[in-house]
């Protein structure tokens, strides 16, 4: 893709003690309301507020409050769970996370509008690391200046890696579209470094 950098890990590995665990398992874990602390959350359009069409969770370090869509992101304590998923992304990527948005698509209907990771606390290339465990989604690139660009659709399976860094969030804008046919749950989780 022009104007971006992107890569695609298709099978991320868990290390010991979670190695063992499936997919299935992991996103059990992930989607229990006892381990992560779901909500939704109102945004304002256009001057109209919406509630959220997904849950979002957000977890970090103590200083790495987030803002976006009028909404302010104080993270909870990491758990044992995410900080090993965190510690084996920066691993196999190289970069350096202290925080993690969490988001839960319950079925075909939740979604998120195109958007890009271009908030001034993430700092001027921000690098995005975005696993994703359950049902498959496709994830539209959308060209920020050149409108007759051709959208990008990239399929995310579970265990995908995503990382999105340099340039990408000047060019390039992403989202998940509502599905036509019937989805369970997915949980996606982008790990990102924000400066406080």
């Amino acid at each position: 893709m022009p104007d971006a950098d992107i890569s695609i890990l298709n099978s991320f590995k868990l290390p010991p003690p979670y190695s063992q665990l499936s997919h299935d398992e992991i996103l059990g874990i992930l989607s229990d309301p006892a381990q992560i602390s779901w909500r939704q959350e109102d945004i304002k359009i256009f001057g109209k507020i919406y509630a959220q069409p997904r849950l979002i969770a957000y977890y970090g370090d103590e200083q790495a409050q987030y803002h976006y869509s009028s909404i302010i992101l104080k993270p909870l304590p990491w758990t044992d769970f995410l900080r090993a998923l965190k510690r084996q992304v920066e691993q196999v990527t190289g970069e350096h996370f202290n925080a993690v948005f969490l988001n839960l698509y319950r079925d075909q209907n939740d979604s998120m509008g195109m958007h890009s990771d271009d908030e001034a606390e993430l700092g001027q290339n921000p690098a995005i690391a975005s696993l994703s465990y359950g049902a498959s989604r496709t994830l539209i690139m959308k060209h920020r200046h050149e409108k007759s660009r051709t959208n990008i659709k990239i399929p995310l399976h579970s265990g995908n890696l995503l990382l999105m860094k340099g340039t990408t969030q000047h060019f390039w804008k992403h989202g998940i579209n509502k599905e036509k046919t019937a989805h369970g749950p997915r949980v996606n989780l982008t790990f990102r470094r924000v400066f406080g």
